[in-house]
């Protein structure tokens, strides 16, 4: 993760409201960290859905996750819903980064910021030989990009 500052809604271009449930939340009473993990990759997987308007899983190359990173900037939890912002920060010949930031009531700046890596393989391939990202998701994240 970069040393960047705390980043704020402005930082982002997409945005998904992420409903909270009962089990997020852990013995401390804040979400659980592998949550915040599910939730980067609900942003993630749902853009793609939406803006590809195709069956991502069902594309002969597929991203797989290669990286993925949080930085914690303060506690969030159930029962109030969570927004996620999306961003890309770079599209390769292969991956695609993005960062998503978590926010949780009116503030302005995020409560959690992920880094979210996909890297593209071959499918119908059994060794899942990396692949260049397919121009239909190049087509969809090209608009995030900052």
């Amino acid at each position: 993760m970069s040393d960047r500052t705390r980043p704020t809604r402005a930082d982002y271009v997409a945005w998904r409201t992420i409903t909270t449930r009962w089990r997020d939340d852990d013995a401390y009473g804040h979400l659980n960290n592998a949550t915040y993990y599910e939730m980067f990759d609900t942003a993630v997987n749902a853009h793609l859905y939406e803006a590809t308007g195709v069956d991502i899983r069902r594309l002969p190359q597929i991203g797989i996750v290669a990286e993925t990173g949080c930085r914690y900037f303060r506690e969030i939890g159930f029962p109030a819903p969570v927004e996620a912002g999306l961003v890309c920060e770079k599209v390769g010949t292969s991956s695609v980064v993005y960062r998503i930031g978590l926010f949780q009531g009116d503030g302005e700046e995020a409560a959690a910021e992920g880094r979210f890596v996909h890297v593209y393989v071959d499918d119908t391939d059994p060794a899942r030989p990396v692949t260049p990202v397919p121009d239909v998701i190049r087509a969809a994240v090209a608009p995030l990009l900052r």
